[in-house]
C-alpha cells in the first residue's frame, strides 16, 4: 500500500511539473507572438473595378526603418483579415514595419491587373514612407505561393515611376531592395510536374479565368504567361532573394524555385534557396522560417550611412 501511495505521489508530482512547464512554454510563446505594435488598418492605396484596395501598417515599438511589404494572397485571392500581427511577430521584434498589402481577388481582377495593383501599392508606400517611419530605400517584400509570385514580380519588374504622371504616386519607384518568399510560382509557361499542369500548353487548370478571356487563346496565353512570369524578367538589377520551398510540393514543384535560382546565377544575381525535405505546400515550422526571413532582411538592408547620420 505504501509503495502504491508513493507511486501515486510521484506520478502527480511529475504531472504537475509537466503542466507547469507546459504553461511556461505556452506563456513564453504567447509573449513572443504579442510584441508591442501599432496597427493602422484600411489605408486605401488605389481602386480597381469600383473596389477600394487597402493596406494595413503594423509598426513595431522600436522601428528600424525597414519596411516589409507582405502580399496577402493565396491562389491570387486576398482578404485583409487573413494577416494578423502575431503572424509577423519575428519582423516586429527585429524592428521591421510590416505593410500588409491586399488586392482584388481573381477572377474579378485578372492576375495582370493584380500585378499592376501591387506595383501601385509599393509606389504608394514609398511616397508615404516618412509618414510610416520607413526608409524609402529599405523596402523588402515577402509572400507565399501566389503571394510569393507577386513578390517576385515586384523584385523583377519593379522600377522607376513616370516623371510626367498626373498622379504623384505613379512618379514613385516600385522597386524593392530584397524579397523573401515561400514556394513561389516563377514560370507559368512551364508548370512541370504541378498538379495544375494539363500539359496542353495553357494556363494552370484551376486558374483558366484568372488571366482574362484572352488567355483561352494559346497564342495569346504565351504572351500573357511570359509577361507575368518572374523567370523571364531577371535582370542585372535583381535584388537579393531568399526562397524557402518544400521538397515534396506537388502544387508548385520545387523545380519552379530551382530554375529561377539557376537563371539568376547566370546573371550573377543572388538567390538563396532553402529546401525543406519532405514538406509540401506549407509546413508547421514556417514560423521559424519567418524568423529566418526577418533576420535575413536585417542583414540585406542595413542602416545606410546617410540615414545613420541624419
Amino acid at each position: 500500500m505504501n509503495r502504491l501511495r508513493h507511486g501515486l505521489r510521484f506520478f502527480l508530482w511529475v504531472a504537475l511539473v509537466c503542466v507547469f512547464l507546459g504553461l511556461i512554454s505556452v506563456g513564453t510563446l504567447w509573449l513572443y507572438l504579442s510584441p508591442k505594435s501599432k496597427v493602422i488598418r484600411g489605408i486605401v492605396y488605389t481602386q480597381r473595378h469600383g473596389h477600394e484596395l487597402t493596406l494595413d501598417i503594423i509598426r513595431p515599438a522600436k522601428p528600424n526603418g525597414i519596411g516589409v511589404l507582405t502580399m496577402v494572397s493565396g491562389g491570387w485571392k486576398s482578404d485583409p483579415a487573413k494577416l494578423q500581427p502575431w503572424m509577423v511577430a519575428s519582423f516586429l521584434r527585429q524592428g521591421h514595419t510590416v505593410i500588409a498589402v491586399s488586392h482584388l481577388s481573381q477572377p474579378e481582377a485578372s492576375i495582370q491587373e493584380i500585378v499592376e495593383d501591387v506595383q501601385k501599392a509599393t509606389r504608394f508606400v514609398r511616397m508615404h514612407a516618412a509618414e510610416y517611419g520607413i526608409d524609402p530605400q529599405r523596402l523588402g517584400v515577402m509572400g507565399g505561393s501566389s503571394g510569393g509570385h507577386l513578390s517576385l514580380m515586384l523584385a523583377t519588374r519593379g522600377g522607376p515611376g513616370k516623371a510626367e504622371a498626373a498622379d504623384p504616386v505613379d512618379r514613385q519607384s516600385s522597386a524593392v531592395q530584397a524579397a523573401a518568399v515561400f514556394y513561389p510560382v516563377t514560370d507559368l509557361l512551364n508548370l512541370g510536374t504541378s498538379t495544375e499542369n494539363l500539359h496542353d500548353g495553357g494556363p494552370p487548370k484551376s486558374f483558366k479565368k484568372a488571366f482574362g478571356p484572352k488567355a483561352a487563346n494559346l497564342a495569346e496565353w504565351k504572351i500573357i504567361g511570359r509577361e507575368v512570369s518572374p523567370m523571364y524578367h531577371i535582370t542585372p538589377e535583381l535584388p537579393p532573394i531568399l526562397i524557402a520551398h518544400g521538397g515534396a510540393d506537388t502544387l508548385v514543384p520545387l523545380d519552379q524555385s530551382q530554375r529561377f535560382q539557376q537563371q539568376a546565377a547566370q546573371r550573377q544575381r543572388e538567390v538563396e534557396l532553402i529546401v525543406r525535405p519532405g514538406k509540401k505546400h506549407g509546413w508547421v515550422t514556417m514560423l521559424w522560417d519567418a524568423y529566418l526571413f526577418a533576420s535575413w532582411f536585417t542583414e540585406k538592408m542595413p542602416l545606410s550611412n546617410a540615414a545613420h547620420g541624419s
